[in-house]
């Protein structure tokens, strides 16, 4: 198995967790609404990516794979969760490990499709954020790349040192690995310390 499918199913099986861990919280709706708000979060970014792109058919329609890792991460989501909401920061966890992998995935895929490199991570990007921006929509949440968490620039900055390390002919399996790594490490280290970017402005502009 190649590691961008395993890291791509890895990715739809964390975001299906994470999206099924929202949709629980907010207002225990059964297990059609849980796997709904889980299979959005889980397709959602890499459905964009791939219409965006002209790849069809979309991931998910042509290879059932994919499905069968979003029910196996909301089956997971059911028997652990108990487990998995005592645990502080989990949903974190598993949205952190999601968009390092999906971001890296989508990063190669648009390569792959002919896009430069600026498009390749700006669609890495998207394939990692736009899921669980549709399941905070969705869920009445504000979208997470609105908050001043560093949250889609960690992941512009994996892409882009994927893309780096592929211009030195890196091997490829390091080069998922190390670009995933610092995805994820950039997202920790901005939350454990409460980092964030400058605001676009820092007073709001008067109003007649």
């Amino acid at each position: 198995m190649q590691i961008q499918y395993l890291f791509e199913l890895l990715g739809t099986c964390f975001f299906a967790i994470s999206g099924a861990l929202v949709a629980n919280n907010k207002s225990a709706p059964d297990w059609f609404g849980v796997t709904f708000i889980g299979f959005i979060t889980a397709i959602g970014g890499g459905s964009l990516r791939d219409i965006l792109l002209g790849s069809y058919p979309i991931g998910w329609v042509k290879d059932v794979h994919f499905i069968y890792a979003i029910l196996a991460g909301t089956l997971l989501a059911s028997i652990f969760y108990t487990t998995l909401h005592k645990l502080r920061k989990t949903l974190f966890l598993f949205d952190t490990l999601g968009i390092a992998l999906f971001t890296i995935v989508g990063t190669e895929k648009a390569l792959g499709l002919g896009a430069g490199p600026v498009t390749a991570a700006i669609m890495g990007m998207f394939s990692a954020v736009m899921g669980g921006v549709l399941r905070d929509i969705l869920t009445n949440e504000i979208p997470i790349i609105f908050h001043k968490e560093i949250y889609a620039t960690a992941c512009l900055t994996g892409a882009a040192l994927y893309l780096l390390l592929f211009y030195f002919n890196i091997d490829r399996n390091l080069n998922f690995w190390l670009s995933g790594a610092l995805i994820a490490g950039i997202r920790i280290l901005a939350v454990r310390y409460n980092l964030s970017l400058p605001k676009f402005r820092k007073d709001t502009a008067d109003t007649i």
